[in-house]
């Protein structure tokens, strides 16, 4: 699991109990101490007057410590009423994802008075960051140990995973796109402007051409060779065949290193079966378990899509790149989410044993031998996340839902599981209406909130059904 380093912002507006600041700023850490997925950040009373933020010359030490310990979100909580102008300026400063609390009221004072007033100066906090224009997320007016805010925090930590991996990405893009899929076409120009995104393109040619040059006995070869063996039942696939997938993993890993990729949009078929004798579907499974988003047909935004949830879980676990496929026969509410063999074997079902089985649909087409490839076997069941980002016109939006994977007894071809919605009618007329491809990326969890939060602060219109 990846931790996200936080930067604490404990506001304080002089001259509000100064003693209540000073212990709901230790309570906050003493709660935020308890989250795994976070480090914190956070001003000592060597830097500012009993570690809290009251002043334009706070936040200037603050801003200087969070910049020297690449701070990469900001809680902002009002202590007491907190001081508007340097809690905002860091804020406005650091340029990286806020999330906004308040502290509640403690007991009156002996004589009728108020320690904190912080649902109060919580309202200046916000409009000042409004004001300006600056996007946050508000977790509410809590006391720190409270499972809510905790909770709000885990949440946001996930969401600042995501544009941290987002923004900047380069992506690889391996081969063209199949000819007839115009659905998988996309626009690098407002990835550039408004992600600082890097599309990195290689041909097959190359590809080929780096895994055939490595040695059968190749160290980091056997090594794949031998976990393949180890996770799947290959008694299909002749040696060769297998041979061919690792030393293409391997090429790819290098490519991937070489470039620093986040993830790859993979040309997965024809040329691959016909010039290089294997579908790469496993391959591209064992790299999006490893961290690196493979996705299938040249999909770009898909490859991104697939980051997106995958840092947004904090690598806790991989997305499957998917169709949607059918409809199930029998209930309506259920869809086959499917693809050919790509799936990452860690997600296999308990009692689905992934068999190497050769390409369904282009075996036939193509023949046994170099359509062999495909990681077969049904998901996991559980709770899962479903999205797909699409561009129009240079705006960008996400498709954000959710279901329920749901086990089969039944035997398909591909990697493969039924998805249960609420209203497949519904969810199915907006990826029509709304111009979403055929293409999704689904992981398991519930990342829908972490995800509505990315696409909030870098402009990306959701689409939640």
């Amino acid at each position: 699991m990846e931790k996200v380093t936080l930067g604490f912002i404990p506001a304080h507006r002089v001259p509000f109990n100064e003693d209540w600041a000073i212990e709901m700023r230790k309570r906050t850490l003493e709660a935020l101490g308890g989250i795994e997925e976070v480090e914190i950040v956070v001003p000592d009373a060597e830097l500012t007057q009993n570690g809290l933020v009251r002043d334009d010359a706070d936040a200037e030490k603050v801003i200087g410590l969070f910049e020297e310990q690449g701070v990469e979100g900001l809680l902002l909580g009002a202590m007491t009423f907190g001081d508007e102008i340097s809690a905002v300026s860091i804020v406005e400063n650091m340029d990286v994802p806020a999330l906004l609390f308040g502290t509640k009221e403690g007991a009156f004072t002996a004589d009728g008075g108020r320690r904190s007033d912080a649902f109060c100066g919580t309202l200046s906090i916000s409009s000042g960051l409004y004001r300006r224009k600056i996007p946050f997320v508000f977790s509410g007016i809590c006391f720190p140990e409270e499972e809510q805010f905790l909770q709000d925090v885990r949440r946001f930590a996930g969401t600042v995973s995501a544009i941290q991996a987002f923004m900047g990405a380069k992506i690889g893009l391996v081969g063209p796109r199949p000819e007839r899929f115009e659905t998988c076409a996309f626009n690098e120009y407002p990835m550039i402007e408004q992600f600082g995104q890097r599309v990195v393109q290689t041909s097959l040619v190359d590809v080929f051409g780096a895994a055939r040059a490595l040695k059968d006995d190749d160290p980091e070869v056997l090594q794949i060779v031998e976990e393949i063996r180890a996770r799947a039942d290959c008694s299909a696939a002749s040696d060769g065949a297998i041979r061919k997938m690792a030393k293409l993993e391997q090429a790819l890993l290098e490519f991937a290193e070489e470039k620093t990729l986040s993830g790859m949009g993979i040309q997965c078929w024809t040329a691959m079966q016909s010039e290089y004798g294997i579908s790469p579907c496993t391959t591209m499974g064992r790299l999006t378990e490893q961290g690196i988003m493979a996705a299938c047909e040249v999909d770009i935004h898909g490859a991104l899509t697939m980051l997106a949830q995958y840092r947004a879980t904090l690598g806790r676990t991989v997305p499957h790149f998917i169709d949607w496929t059918i409809q199930h026969q029998e209930n309506e509410n259920a869809f086959l989410a499917w693809h050919c063999g790509n799936g990452p074997q860690c997600l296999a079902s308990k009692n689905s044993k992934p068999h190497l089985r050769a390409h369904s649909i282009l075996g036939e087409m193509l023949g046994q031998e170099c359509s062999m490839g495909c990681a077969e076997f049904q998901l996991q069941a559980g709770a899962v996340t479903l999205n797909r980002l699409v561009e129009y016109d240079g705006d960008f939006k996400m498709l954000i839902t959710k279901g329920e994977s749901v086990p089969s007894d039944q035997q398909l071809r591909g990697s493969w599981s039924w998805v249960e919605v609420p209203s497949l009618d519904i969810l199915y007329r907006t990826l029509v209406e709304q111009g979403f491809t055929h293409h999704a990326s689904m992981i398991h969890g519930d990342v829908t909130g972490e995800l509505a939060d990315f696409c909030m602060f870098l402009g990306i219109e959701v689409v939640m059904v």
